[in-house]
């Protein structure tokens, strides 16, 4: 599908959505980072820029990236609005045809799926490059459909992190597998609707 149709379905969904004044961060992310030495992160698919604030608001420099426009003004106004304008760098960028420049502490991409084609273990692959010696890329997706999702189609297969992690085809002596697992949890969604959901979480770690 057309580069202009995805970016007016994700335009939409955003701004279909109230701008949030105090975005909450995933809970997969703070379990992940707390403790870790704040340094320079990206967060692929940064929505509404909950993890994006929170890890500013740690210690660690942001470049938080989203195809949406709306999204990206509304968590560049955020960040200054929450004093953390010199820690979020906000930027669009379609990931099917850019990557975001720079190296990297820290890389999440929490459930980056999308309708749209996308070579998803192309820009995973490309994050695995961009971490410095040490630093983690974290992916987490869905594994379960909540109700409020916009794919409900009862077919979808969800892939194990373990699939995830061998469709990126990366060297195990230099990018080492540090977690691969499926947790569920209580998720809040629109209107504060409640449900029990799977992650999948990925964590890989390039050797020092």
């Amino acid at each position: 599908m057309k580069t202009g149709d995805a970016v007016m379905f994700w335009d939409g969904v955003y701004a279909a959505r109230p701008a949030a004044t105090d975005p909450r961060p995933n809970v997969r992310l703070t379990e992940t980072v707390t403790g870790l030495p704040p340094g320079d992160a990206l967060d692929l698919g940064c929505g509404a820029g909950g993890d994006a604030l929170w890890l500013a608001g740690q210690g660690w420099h942001v470049t938080a990236a989203d195809i949406s426009a709306v999204a990206v003004e509304r968590l560049a106004a955020l960040a200054d609005a929450h004093g953390l304008g010199d820690r979020v760098t906000a930027v669009r960028h379609d990931l099917r045809s850019s990557f975001p420049d720079g190296e990297f502490d820290l890389i999440c991409a929490h459930y980056l799926h999308t309708p749209f084609d996308l070579d998803r273990a192309a820009v995973l692959r490309s994050a695995a490059h961009a971490l410095r010696p040490d630093g983690r890329l974290l992916i987490v997706d869905h594994g379960s459909t909540a109700p409020w999702s916009w794919n409900q189609d009862p077919d979808v297969r969800y892939p194990s992190p373990r699939e995830v992690a061998a469709g990126i085809g990366l060297d195990a002596a230099t990018w080492m597998v540090e977690r691969a697992d499926a947790p569920r949890r209580l998720a809040t969604g629109p209107g504060g609707r409640t449900a029990e959901v799977t992650d999948h979480v990925l964590l890989i770690r390039r050797s020092a």
